[in-house]
């Protein structure tokens, strides 16, 4: 299997299982969102970004993780109204569907997401 369809699969289900034991429910847009984060991790902060520095690294990962939350929340949230979260409550929101205090998480989920994503390289070049 190519790696982009195993990173995608990888964070399709990584995501939901993290949703499910924080928040105790997930939807099937959150596999699709985690699937997309962890291949563009690995394309923008792993392969385009690979000679910055970490802290550079981890604003990318966190502006893609939120990037698509975005996206995904004005789809499933706001036009077809599935209600599947809402930040509204939380401080530096954007139409309730991202915020700052998880965009700091995202950044720093970003290292295990480069981590996991160099684990398929290596696994990859043992072949």
């Amino acid at each position: 299997m190519k790696k982009g369809m195993m990173l995608f699969l990888t964070g399709g289900t990584l995501y939901p299982t993290l949703e499910i034991l924080c928040r105790g429910k997930t939807d099937f847009s959150m596999a699709l969102a985690g699937g997309s984060c962890l291949c563009l991790i690995d394309r923008v902060c792993n392969e385009r970004l690979a000679n910055m520095p970490l802290p550079v690294k981890c604003f990318a990962g966190s502006g893609i993780i939120t990037a698509v939350e975005f996206g995904t929340g004005l789809v499933v949230n706001l036009l077809m109204k599935m209600n599947v979260w809402d930040y509204s409550n939380l401080p530096m929101n954007i139409l309730g569907q991202i915020c700052m205090p998880f965009s700091i998480l995202w950044y720093l989920i970003t290292i295990p997401a480069m981590g996991l994503c160099s684990a398929f390289d290596r696994l990859a070049a043992k072949k």
